[in-house]
């Protein structure tokens, strides 16, 4: 399902980042996340896309971010925007930075791996959380796969079902704090927001 997405989002980027919206209906999401992060904290985010709304907002409150993803041209538009920020062209599948962050973010992005690889990225999310990180993503509302189309190009997405990803959770250490189903608020997205244990103090 992923093979080509990274392709699909590098040849409609632009016309991708004109139509994203600005208006943060993440926002309630995003505030407590940041809320239990610390001040000029780094922050991890896998499939950035163009780095706005969402990396913007954290830049602006003063965090640190590397933002990774893997269509070119949305990094480039990136660079040019946040120049002091770290920015990767990469998979999020199979990702080893060597090195670990305070949250990791995974907003619209991952929803487009197989389930397997779905699986398979709960290991790198723990990988690069320190001790007591956050991690905040979205996913389908329960188990099953559908597909779509945007600026002409044809998506797939899957979802585990929430019990599994709970479970997955639980075996990198991780606690779930808010769990919203399909929030009409936020554009019908369903949001997770997970902590691992905090280190010795």
């Amino acid at each position: 399902m992923a093979d080509d997405v990274c392709g699909k989002y590098d040849r409609i980027a632009g016309r991708f980042d004109a139509g994203r919206g600005r208006g943060l209906m993440e926002r309630q999401y995003l505030e407590a996340m940041t809320a239990r992060l610390p001040g000029g904290g780094s922050v991890l985010d896998l499939g950035c896309g163009a780095g706005e709304p969402l990396a913007g907002y954290f830049i602006r409150k003063g965090f640190k971010i590397t933002g990774v993803d893997g269509a070119p041209a949305m990094i480039a538009m990136c660079r040019e925007r946040f120049p002091a920020m770290e920015w990767l062209v990469g998979d999020m599948r199979g990702l080893a930075l060597g090195r670990r962050f305070d949250a990791v973010l995974a907003w619209d992005s991952f929803f487009h791996l197989s389930m397997d690889e779905q699986r398979a990225i709960f290991p790198v999310f723990g990988a690069h959380l320190k001790p007591g990180g956050l991690l905040l993503f979205t996913s389908g509302p329960d188990e099953g796969g559908a597909g779509g189309e945007m600026y002409g190009e044809s998506f797939g997405y899957c979802s585990l079902s929430p019990t599994e990803y709970r479970k997955l959770l639980a075996g990198q250490g991780l606690e779930v704090l808010l769990h919203k189903a399909e929030d009409p608020a936020c554009g019908g997205h369903t949001v997770w927001l997970a902590a691992g244990k905090a280190g010795p103090s």
